[in-house]
């Protein structure tokens, strides 16, 4: 299993953000989490398809699009073509989540499918064969800089039993409130990529990441 550090660019300096998206890549960051909100599925407003588009050629960084928007089968070939490699969306946000997830399929993208906190595991149990990630948010989506629930702990163990019991190798993503202080407990929870926004670029985003990625790599 490959242990992922995934830095939210919800969080960057927008000044100097293809600089930082360098310093993360360099230090050992393999993915880019890509916050897409759309003031309806969740208050904020963030950032869409034309920024995607104009940043995915900075760096080798997997394109991890997180979108938190209310059916987001409407956009998935945008999204493709704008330059995502994975396109994660919310079980709770779609009212076809099986032909959400082929469309995803289709256009050539990995799939991801994200839970709530308010959301059990349980509805994803059948879903899983057909996804290769879960995200399971550890805050509630929507804003940065929340304490990460530690109920979600819980989550991450069923999660990953589930997974294994069923013979599947699926990522299961964590987003939220997610340190170095306590990322551990999160990757002995059963989690393998590790979202962090505040907690990469917050500071130096050169030796938050090869601080995180230090971890990391116990685990490996």
């Amino acid at each position: 299993m490959d242990y992922i550090l995934a830095p939210s660019i919800l969080s960057a300096d927008f000044k100097v953000l293809g600089e930082q998206m360098k310093l993360t890549e360099d230090n050992g960051a393999k993915y880019l989490h890509f916050d897409v909100m759309d003031g309806m599925f969740v208050p904020s407003i963030s950032f869409g398809m034309p920024v995607l588009k104009s940043i995915h050629n900075a760096t080798d960084q997997v394109m991890d699009a997180h979108l938190m928007v209310q059916e987001p089968i409407r956009y998935v070939e945008a999204f493709k073509e704008a330059g995502a490699d994975i396109v994660t969306i919310h079980l709770e946000a779609c009212e076809d989540v099986n032909a959400t997830i082929a469309k995803i399929r289709e256009c050539g993208m990995k799939v991801g499918l994200s839970i709530c906190p308010e959301t059990p595991v349980s509805k994803v149990e059948d879903l899983l064969k057909d996804i290769d990630m879960l995200l399971i948010m550890s805050v509630h989506p929507g804003f940065g800089g929340q304490k990460f629930i530690p109920e979600s702990l819980d989550k991450i163990r069923e999660a990953r039993k589930m997974i294994i019991d069923q013979g599947l190798f699926v990522d299961i993503q964590v987003d939220g409130g997610i340190y170095q202080t306590n990322v551990k407990e999160v990757l002995d929870a059963g989690a393998n990529i590790i979202v962090a926004g505040s907690a990469v670029f917050k500071g130096d985003p050169a030796e938050n990441t090869k601080a995180m990625m230090e971890i990391l790599k116990t685990y490996e």
